[in-house]
């Protein structure tokens, strides 16, 4: 699976700091409860702002996590738009032809 993740552990517009290591270190299956009863109150950068990861997944129902990458992308997917950083401006990706300003009709 490729990610949009550069060295310092920020992956689509967050940053997972330590965190990130820790998911790493983790042993798989756990549920969203342990999880958060070890990690939730680690922070979470998000553009400007930071937020912990009890607040992120909260929302998030029972699941089962079975891997680091899991838990990753259920974060960046419950994430607000903080993370995105610039509005109108794809700070998690690249763009589509026609947001690049490409005709493709010519």
């Amino acid at each position: 699976m490729t990610t949009d993740q550069d060295d310092g552990g920020r992956e689509q517009g967050v940053e997972f700091g330590p965190l990130g290591d820790d998911l790493k270190d983790q042993e798989y299956p756990i549920d969203k409860e342990s999880l958060l009863e070890r990690y939730g109150d680690r922070e979470l950068g998000l553009g400007d702002d930071t937020t912990t990861l009890q607040t992120v997944l909260a929302a998030q129902g029972e699941t089962t996590y079975e891997s680091a990458d899991d838990v990753r992308q259920s974060i960046i997917g419950m994430v607000s738009d903080q993370a995105i950083g610039r509005k109108n401006y794809s700070d998690r990706g690249g763009s589509t032809a026609a947001e690049a300003g490409h005709d493709e009709s010519a």
